[in-house]
């Protein structure tokens, strides 16, 4: 299977708005989020991962007890994907089913 191919500004801007909770920093989609406690945030994390890898598509992301980061970037397309978003949907619906919260909240 073909590799997608970075979006030009314009998709981007159009898709990049479809999006709740998401922001475009430093050239990647980028999400905080905040979980009732450290089992809920690995639990999320680990939903997300069997997608990630069904996908063939790893996010960037780090967890300290119940706050989640997530970046995302096709690094083979150097910037921002249809693939990106396919991921940033599933983890918005893991988001939702763990009950989380943004980081800010």
């Amino acid at each position: 299977m073909a590799r997608p191919k970075k979006l030009e500004d314009a998709q981007l801007a159009e898709r990049a708005a479809e999006l709740h909770s998401w922001t475009i920093a430093e050239g990647k989609l980028h999400r905080e989020l905040r979980f009732v406690d450290f089992a809920a945030a690995f639990s999320f994390m680990t939903r997300v991962a069997f997608e990630a890898h069904r996908l063939d598509h790893h996010p960037e992301w780090s967890n300290v007890y119940n706050r989640v980061v997530i970046d995302l970037v096709t690094h083979d397309a150097h910037g921002i994907t249809d693939l990106d978003f396919e991921l940033a949907a599933a983890v918005d619906s893991a988001a939702l089913a763990a009950g989380a919260k943004t980081a800010a909240a």
